[in-house]
């Protein structure tokens, strides 16, 4: 009898264990699949404002080609 308690308590703390480790695999699973996701929305984010960004640089590089720009005079100009 004190030899099936024995292995009964081994058992129950070997099931134990193994919840344990489950539990903190599962837990894991999950914060990677959320930093995952995190990521590709900052990425998605970072695409936009680059496509943004290049949209504006050619449109200002359009702008430019269609208006002359300023010329510098060698002297200084006076506003009466």
């Amino acid at each position: 009898m004190p030899v099936l308690i024995a292995v009964a308590i081994v058992l129950l703390v070997a099931l134990l264990f193994a919840i344990d480790r489950a539990n903190k695999a599962v837990k894991r699973i999950r914060r990677r699949r959320e930093a995952n996701r995190r990521l590709v929305a900052a990425a998605a984010a970072a695409e936009a404002k680059n496509r943004q960004r290049t949209a504006a640089a050619e449109a200002s590089k359009a702008l430019t080609s269609l208006i002359p720009a300023i010329q510098e005079h060698e002297t200084p100009r006076h506003v009466h």
